[in-house]
């Protein structure tokens, strides 16, 4: 997902010694837990279908544009931003530009279509241009990977909040997965959304107390801090290398990043699900402003923390060696102070920084609110995962393929839809408890994410824009470039993460167009495809976006 870019080690767990946590971070942890508990309560009292799955289609574009931002910037976005720009890179922050560049296409091309057409989920589309084949082979794919998703990134951001903390990765990934699943479950999608809209200025105001923390603990000044990150290190934020193996390479950082954000927020159903919530288009289209705007605050707010970092510890290399003690042990040698920070960047630790300042250096209650920052994070991906895969189930399979299986009772058919939240979230919860062995979780997750969010996003650029664009090329055309991608990142692990989406999408552009033009079905030559340009002659646009209805068919 957008803010997730690249591939870094995962963080891992700190067993030495750990100063206890204050009294007063617990109650901070436990105060926001509680409330994200009575949040969905107090929004699940009068449930029905349409209020569980779009918010009763009411709203505003504030909300909107949060939820979307904090949804989609994940918990491994949170840890990885200034684990990267601690390490050796800015370069990272240049998937601001790219997501900046894709941002009309979103707000005047999918989400006017998903208006226009009532779509209750960003896959009903591909069948109303397509076929129903198209619109689940997407749906399930779309299942499947954000599954997986949410448990990678569960299981990266538990690693740090169970280090800093002091308590066992199981009881974290549990307990706030037992949170998010019964808030989901009670509140529907108004209750996910607004707590996103909490979840977002947690972390916004974290990022701004660990800024100040860290320039005052530092005693240097802001040009102090830049010459120290800059100062004999080169192609920090430009690096133009041919070279599919460069990490962060500013050509994988633009075109993937471009391809990702296009992906993530115009043909995912998790940023979909807010637009159809909204009043109307305008105000999914502002609120996808604000969205932009949101990422314009945060990213480069994560980048400066990684900038302070680097310079606070090469001028305190010693709070480093606790976390270099089996380095200092296999090399047999003790370090020179000149040498902490380059060995701790190359034993790929660097994921450790911001835990170990925080255990350090942040004071009582703040520990708390760094811990709930994290938690939220970790919270948003889950709600927001469990949430749209319940909804592609219901809306894409039950009600699409087996009408017959809706209970004719409304009260009823909410309460099987808690049932199916409840199963989906358990199913992620378990899967981030044990996906650690698999290695780099974070990397496989971007992998995959690329391996199919490519193909899929062109099924929906192939059916925007190509009039002859069939049922069989799109279906065929997904198909294979989901294979080839993955057949490449089997044999060439070692390419750059972001690469994949633009393989995976040129792929599948390239077979499904050339299957479109040689085979084409007697339907699709008897009426007129279902283009963006035909959607915006022949749609009007309709009061609201909300698609979903609480009528049974």
């Amino acid at each position: 997902m957008p803010g997730d870019v690249g591939s870094c080690v995962p963080p891992r767990p700190i067993e030495k010694a750990l100063p206890r946590m204050h009294p007063l971070d617990h109650i901070v942890v436990v105060a926001y837990l509680l409330f994200t508990l009575a949040l969905g309560i107090y929004f699940g009292r009068r449930q029905s279908r349409r209020e569980f799955f779009a918010a009763g289609g009411s709203m505003g574009w504030m909300v909107v544009g949060l939820s979307v931002m904090a949804t989609l910037f994940s918990s491994n976005s949170f840890v990885m931003y200034p684990s990267v720009s601690y390490g050796d890179s800015l370069r990272v922050g240049l998937a601001l530009l790219a997501f900046t560049a894709m941002s009309p296409l979103v707000i005047w091309v999918f989400i006017p279509v998903y208006s226009r057409l009532a779509c209750s989920t960003a896959y009903e589309y591909l069948e109303k241009r397509f076929h129903v084949s198209v619109r689940c082979l997407a749906s399930g794919l779309f299942i499947l990977l954000r599954i997986g998703w949410m448990a990678s990134a569960t299981f990266a951001a538990s690693l740090v909040i169970a280090s800093v903390a002091g308590i066992p990765q199981v009881a974290v990934i549990l307990s706030l997965g037992v949170v998010a699943i019964v808030y989901t479950m009670m509140g529907g999608l108004r209750a996910v959304m607004w707590t996103d809209v909490i979840q977002f200025f947690i972390f916004a105001a974290t990022i701004l107390l660990a800024l100040g923390l860290l320039v005052s603990r530092s005693g240097l000044s802001i040009g102090e801090i830049t010459t120290t990150y800059f100062e004999g290190r080169s192609n920090l934020v430009l690096d133009f290398t041919p070279s599919m193996t460069l990490k962060f390479g500013t050509w994988a950082i633009l075109v993937g990043s471009f391809l990702e954000g296009l992906s993530a927020f115009g043909a995912d159903q998790v940023a979909v699900q807010r637009y159809i919530s909204a009043r109307s288009a305008r105000t999914s289209q502002i609120g996808f402003g604000i969205n932009v705007l949101g990422m314009w605050l945060v990213i480069p707010g994560l980048l400066a923390i990684g900038v302070g970092l680097f310079a606070y510890f090469e001028h305190h290399p010693s709070e480093l060696l606790p976390l270099l003690q089996d380095v200092r042990s296999e090399a047999g040698d003790e370090l020179a102070m000149d040498q902490v920070g380059s060995t701790f960047r190359a034993a790929e630790l660097q994921d450790q920084a911001l835990p170990q300042f925080v255990r350090l250096h942040f004071p009582p209650g703040m520990v708390g609110l760094f811990l709930a920052a994290l938690m939220a994070a970790v919270m948003s991906s889950i709600d927001s995962g469990i949430h749209s895969v319940t909804t592609a189930i219901i809306i894409d399979f039950r009600d699409r393929l087996l009408p017959s299986w809706r209970p004719q009772d409304a009260a009823r058919d909410v309460t099987l839809i808690r049932c199916l939240v409840v199963v989906i979230g358990v199913t992620s919860i378990v899967l981030a408890c044990f996906v650690g062995p698999l290695g780099d979780v974070f990397a496989i997750a971007k992998k995959t994410t690329a391996a199919f969010g490519g193909p899929l996003l062109a099924v929906f650029i192939l059916a925007l824009f190509f009039r002859r664009a069939s049922t069989p090329g799109a279906f065929i055309g997904a198909l294979l470039g989901a294979a080839v991608t993955m057949l490449l990142l089997e044999r060439r692990g070692d390419w750059f993460s972001m690469w994949f989406w633009p393989i995976g999408f040129t792929v599948t552009m390239i077979i499904g167009y050339a299957i479109s033009l040689v085979w084409r079905t007697e339907a699709a030559e008897e009426q007129t495809p279902l283009t963006y340009w035909e959607v915006m002659r022949h749609n009007p646009e309709p009061v609201t976006m909300d698609g979903v209805s609480d009528e049974v068919s």
